[in-house]
């Protein structure tokens, strides 16, 4: 299940990423649909990294029954900005943003592994019929 926290009343359907993170999981997941500054300045507390960013996760660091994955934050004006850019819907970055995040809640990471978390992206983006995400815009 998605508890979602939208501090800026982006409008989102949850059912697509309910399905995407059932695949994946069966823990909970935080979501939180923010603005540039409030994802700033989380970026600068958590990452030392005082920027806006489009999409940020935290796991639990430590795994117990019935606790969450963790929290997964999403700038909304980042969403907007790229969908516009790469001329697709806010829907599909939402979405692309997402899974990004979730696979690293999962553990994954493009920035230290050998790209297997751009292989699973690349196959979740296929499985759902979704435009390049950034990691695979990047490659």
């Amino acid at each position: 299940m998605i508890d979602l926290d939208n501090r800026v009343n982006f409008k989102i359907g949850l059912e697509k990423l309910e399905k995407i993170a059932f695949n994946l999981t069966n823990k909970d997941i935080e979501l939180i649909i923010t603005n540039n500054s409030e994802i700033q300045r989380i970026n600068k507390e958590h990452r030392q990294k005082d920027k806006p960013t489009d999409v940020l996760s935290f796991p639990l660091e430590f795994d117990m029954p019935n606790m969450p994955l963790g929290s997964i934050v999403i700038s909304k004006e980042f969403v907007e900005e790229k969908a516009k850019e790469y001329n697709h819907s806010k829907e599909d970055e939402f979405t692309l943003l997402f899974i990004h995040g979730l696979l690293h809640l999962l553990g994954y990471d493009h920035e230290v592994d050998n790209g297997e978390h751009r292989q699973k992206e690349e196959e979740l983006i296929k499985k759902y019929n979704l435009p390049n995400s950034l990691i695979i815009r990047n490659s």
